[in-house]
């Protein structure tokens, strides 16, 4: 039976992080992470061993500072010409809990705009979020690009 008071609030703080990202709320959203936090978007949707393989990225606390600070400080060429994205979050599951962490997985559809083109990234996103009194950090967010494996245009911005 699926825990409905939980699944609310995974499911606030997963939208709540995607319009910190939608909104170039990017300090905030480093805020959501845990010290030994890892952020990871796959070539490979199925793959599983992360720390040995190829990924379009891998970051953790210092990697996601400095891509942060790309954003912000202009040195992101591919992002000057990105007019505004959209996340749309869905099908929330809870995979797995404890008393210290909860794992769920769910939908992304994310929109992009450039040049007056829009263009879409579907994806599965599994998220480790460590319990914190009464929020959530996260420890782990995966993002599998249902074409991650294919042609990718450049993605300068945070999926």
């Amino acid at each position: 039976m699926t825990d409905l008071s939980l699944l609310n609030q995974v499911k606030a703080f997963v939208d709540a992080e995607a319009d910190m990202l939608d909104f170039e709320e990017y300090q905030n959203w480093l805020d959501l992470w845990t010290e030994g936090g890892v952020y990871i978007v796959p070539i490979d949707p199925k793959e599983t061993d992360f720390a040995n393989t190829l990924n379009f990225a891998y970051d953790k606390a210092e990697m996601r500072q400095l891509r942060v600070a790309r954003l912000v400080g202009g040195e992101a060429v591919s992002t000057q010409t990105t007019e505004k994205t959209v996340r749309q979050m869905g099908r929330f599951r809870i995979l797995e809990q404890d008393d210290e962490f909860v794992t769920v997985r769910c939908s992304m559809y994310l929109s992009e705009c450039r040049h007056g083109n829009t263009k879409t990234y579907p994806a599965d996103v599994t998220y480790k979020l460590q319990k914190d009194a009464d929020q959530f950090r996260i420890d782990e967010k995966v993002i599998r690009l249902q074409n991650g494996d294919s042609y990718l245009s450049s993605i300068g911005y945070i999926l």
